[in-house]
């Protein structure tokens, strides 16, 4: 990397704390769920958002959009919606000149930077594997023909964790596909009571636009240069690998999980620990960033027994006794 790169990149990452500063203005608390978003779009992937009704996930999603100025879309997954009404449809035109008639592409709402899947288990699997298929490719296929989406790509999608009735859960193949997995929790006293008083009132944050979508791509491409030494990566191998009943030598992995985290994990921790360097204003992974990524990304990739469903085992649980236990 040349100095004058470095310094560019420098200029870059310095903006990132005002990014998060100006999404304060408007989402008070969930440092964590927005720095985890942030490292999904820095790492190129996608995320899972799991929270109960009413932690503002969405305005959380839409002001990050804001500040980064991207096109956002919200999509409300409803069990009569259809892979069209995601990724387009064709319609019948006429020219006014000729007569001909011809079939026009009405892009879909999944055009655009930063999408919000709102609800994604309340959709048929049709419909799921739509979106899902958008996100590995980062293109659309309709008619034999390939369109495009616009980069940087990210999809929100959003679960609601108390209520199962007339749902369709994703399967673990599919769950697989997001980067990270993040768990919104209810805000603490103080921060609660600053969301009462802020948010109910006649004032109204208007948010900067601190990054655009260039910025963005530019900082995906510094993220995959970060350094990360030899050791570390091989200490994500062995917490991968450790999450395999078959080959594991945790007792406590055998006795309550079914089965573990694939390679991909180990891609997505990688690279998740570079981007939280990014993030962090720092140019070489640290062991802290394994460990704080290790849940979101290990979370909905192991699997866990109908014993410790019973006995109210959590794949957190596993996660937190392999870090404590690995080496």
């Amino acid at each position: 990397m040349e100095n004058k790169d470095l310094t560019y990149y420098k200029t870059l990452v310095a903006k990132l704390p005002l990014l998060k500063k100006e999404i304060a203005k408007v989402i008070v608390g969930q440092e964590e769920a927005i720095d985890e978003i942030l490292i999904s779009l820095l790492a190129g992937g996608h995320c899972l958002l799991e929270g109960v009704p009413g932690l503002a996930k969405t305005l959380m999603v839409k002001t990050i959009s804001e500040a980064l100025e991207m096109a956002f879309k919200r999509v409300q997954f409803t069990p009569d919606l259809m892979p069209g009404d995601i990724v387009g449809t064709e319609i019948l035109e006429e020219d006014h000149e000729t007569g001909k008639k011809f079939f026009k592409f009405n892009k879909g709402p999944i055009f655009a930077n930063i999408v919000l899947a709102d609800e994604i288990n309340r959709t048929p699997p049709k419909t799921q594997a739509a979106l899902l298929e958008a996100m590995q490719e980062y293109k659309v296929t309709y008619a034999g023909t390939n369109y495009d989406l616009p980069k940087p790509f990210l999809i929100i999608a959003t679960q609601n964790p108390i209520e199962q009735a007339g749902t369709y859960p994703l399967p673990e193949a599919q769950l697989d596909r997001f980067l990270l997995y993040i768990k919104l929790g209810y805000p603490s006293e103080t921060e609660e009571l600053q969301v009462l008083k802020s948010t109910t009132g006649v004032g109204k944050q208007t948010l900067q636009t601190i990054m655009t979508d260039q910025d963005i791509i530019t900082l995906q491409q510094l993220t995959r240069q970060v350094h990360i030494s030899e050791e570390l990566i091989v200490k994500i191998n062995q917490l991968v690998r450790s999450t395999r009943p078959a080959n594991s030598d945790s007792a406590f992995v055998k006795q309550w999980c079914e089965w573990g985290a694939g390679p991909r994990a180990g891609q997505a921790l990688v690279l998740c620990a570079k981007a939280r360097t990014v993030l962090h204003e720092r140019f070489a992974v640290l062991p802290e960033d394994i460990n704080t990524l290790a849940f979101p990304i290990l979370r909905h990739r192991v699997s866990l027994n109908f014993r410790a469903d019973a006995e109210g085992i959590t794949t957190d649980d596993v996660i937190a006794e392999l870090l404590k236990n690995l080496k």
